[in-house]
């Protein structure tokens, strides 16, 4: 059976903004997919879970991500909204970082977002109905030091946005992007470089030790959404207000 609410695809659910995405959502009735490889931690949220998909699965697989979707379009009916969040954050200085962290970056962070893009996209066309927010960061089209592979890959995400708005905007489809600031989530715990993290961390004390609440991002993407189909907010840039750069 369908719900009366539309579909919602969420990538990268179980912490940070990809959470606090799916609390909004799920709070406000909506069948959802959340995706991510740690499962339990999706499960752990504080959520309704009667109309709740929940899928191990990586973006950079195209085909267990698009099996993922299909499944749950089966039960909820075609993706109205496609939130493409899992990121990955690597920092390191681009003369001693593993190439291996970059090809993770530009794989999950790029390649998974058009991956998920081009799974719903067709459909959004045919249907002339559908929203695509692509989460990116002020890193998109802002340098910061030790974020070189980073840095390209959110660029890319700014440029693959703009550019399939264009393609679809007669279609009335939406392609909207969210470039936060630094956030208190959980993209820090993978880095490597320990220099390149105490840099980071003394640049955060800067700001009172204290980033932007993904609560608040959350909150920027369901504004987005909540939008008519007939206005698109194209990109919203959002930080700390103690952020300066």
């Amino acid at each position: 059976m369908l719900n009366a609410k539309p579909l919602v695809v969420i990538t990268g659910a179980s912490s940070g903004f990809g959470a606090e995405d799916a609390k909004l959502f799920n709070a406000a009735g909506y069948p959802m997919l959340l995706l991510g490889r740690r499962v339990e931690k999706i499960k752990a949220l504080p959520l309704n879970f009667d109309n709740v998909l929940v899928d191990a699965v990586d973006v950079t697989d195209q085909a267990a991500l698009a099996a993922a979707i299909r499944q749950a379009e089966a039960q909820y009916g075609p993706t109205d909204l496609l939130i493409n969040n899992a990121g990955v954050m690597l920092l390191g200085n681009v003369t001693r970082q593993d190439p291996k962290e970059w090809q993770t970056m530009l794989d999950t962070n790029v390649m998974g977002v058009l991956n998920g893009t081009q799974i719903v996209l067709p459909g959004m066309i045919e249907r002339q109905h559908g929203t695509i927010i692509n989460m990116s960061s002020i890193a998109g089209f802002k340098a910061f030091a030790n974020h070189a592979a980073y840095v390209a890959s959110k660029f890319g995400v700014h440029g693959l946005s703009e550019t399939i708005r264009q393609e679809v905007a007669n279609d009335n489809v939406r392609i909207s992007l969210v470039a936060p600031g630094a956030g208190e989530t959980e993209l820090l715990t993978h880095v490597t470089d320990a220099s390149a993290l105490k840099d980071y961390e003394a640049w955060k004390d800067t700001m009172g030790g204290l980033t932007l609440d993904p609560k608040y991002v959350a909150q920027t993407v369901k504004f987005i959404y909540d939008m008519p189909q007939e206005v698109n907010v194209r990109e919203i840039d959002l930080a700390a207000t103690r952020q300066d750069s």
